[in-house]
């Protein structure tokens, strides 16, 4: 009878060692793969990586950290996850940081409280992280977290600075609306603290100006439905006003979600006595009712460039905003 033949060690003790005798090369050469290192020939790295692979074996980042001063870790400074924006773009982060060979770590913040922020940014820094990402930046808060953590890279997602998607996203809706009939355009933006929601009010207001129109009145809410809601009995008296709005720009989905709600509750007809446009094509925008008209970023590609940001590494490419249009916008009557 043969001898049975030994086991690979379980995945819980695979070492270093391990992964070189099964490579065939020395521990310095798995380490030296490990943390990406050049020079090393592409077949060597194959066979350490499929030694790696087959063996279960798992990098131990505390101790890669010692060796090479870094933990191969992003922090994420986000703030209320029960958003839409917020928790898809947690999601992308993770993502595009696992594409990038990184991971994420995650601190929630109140993003309009600068010593919230900076709370949250130092408990990451006291993890190693290399580099930090703000989600839903705020106007006051993104500054001051720069400049208190000088030495340490800092990017944001959707910060709404400069010819952002947000802005050529918001400007694209109020565009539809114009081409559809559409002079009397009303608003409903996110808090004025933002620079997300700044971004979108700033594109909206260029589509008017390029069409030679007036802007309308103008709301604004926290991002929520029960914020659209609330504000749905003024805009229905404005709806109903002589000259009043015949189409209704939201700064996001839930808000408009909750206005169509309210304008319904007020025996208004959306889109046959106002349109009503939204932002961020979340999953649930095509069952509203009326399925609601939107606009969809790139986000996987938003939250790509702010991981290559981080990394000091070239920014890819970022697909430009697209108009999804559906049911809850019209030619006005």
């Amino acid at each position: 009878m043969s001898e049975p033949r030994a086991s690979a060690p379980s995945s819980s003790r695979v070492g270093v060692r391990d992964v070189a005798r099964a490579a065939g090369v020395s521990t310095q050469t798995v380490s030296r793969v490990i943390n990406e290192q050049p020079n090393i020939r592409p077949e060597t790295r194959d066979r350490v990586l499929r030694a790696i692979a087959d063996l279960g074996y798992r990098v131990n980042n505390a101790a890669r950290a010692l060796g090479t001063r870094t933990t191969r870790t992003l922090g994420v400074i986000a703030s209320d996850a029960t958003l839409y924006g917020p928790a898809v773009g947690i999601a992308a982060l993770e993502a595009a940081a696992r594409e990038a060979g990184r991971w994420i770590a995650t601190a929630y913040a109140d993003a309009s409280d600068e010593a919230s922020v900076r709370d949250a940014a130092d408990r990451l820094l006291g993890q190693g992280v290399d580099g930090l990402i703000v989600l839903a930046p705020h106007a006051a808060t993104l500054p001051a977290l720069v400049d208190a953590h000088a030495g340490i890279a800092v990017a944001a997602l959707h910060s709404g600075q400069g010819a952002s998607p947000q802005e050529a996203g918001a400007a694209l809706a109020v565009t539809h609306l114009l081409a559809l009939g559409h002079r009397r355009i009303a608003r409903v933006a996110g808090p004025d603290d933002w620079l997300e929601a700044r971004s979108r009010e700033a594109g909206a207001l260029r589509a008017l100006a390029e069409a030679g129109i007036e802007p309308g009145r103008r709301w604004s809410g926290d991002w929520t439905a029960a914020a659209g809601a609330a504000i749905a009995g003024e805009v229905a008296a404005a709806v109903r006003a002589s000259e009043g709005p015949t189409a209704i720009a939201v700064a996001n989905d839930q808000m408009a979600l909750g206005l169509i709600a309210g304008l319904r509750h007020a025996q208004l007809d959306v889109p046959g006595d106002v349109s009503v446009a939204g932002f961020d094509d979340n999953p649930d925008a095509a069952f509203y009712r009326p399925a609601l008209t939107t606009v969809g970023l790139d986000l996987a590609g938003e939250a790509r460039r702010a991981v290559a940001e981080v990394l000091g590494a070239p920014a890819p490419a970022v697909a430009p905003p697209r108009l999804v249009v559906r049911a809850s916008t019209a030619p006005p009557r």
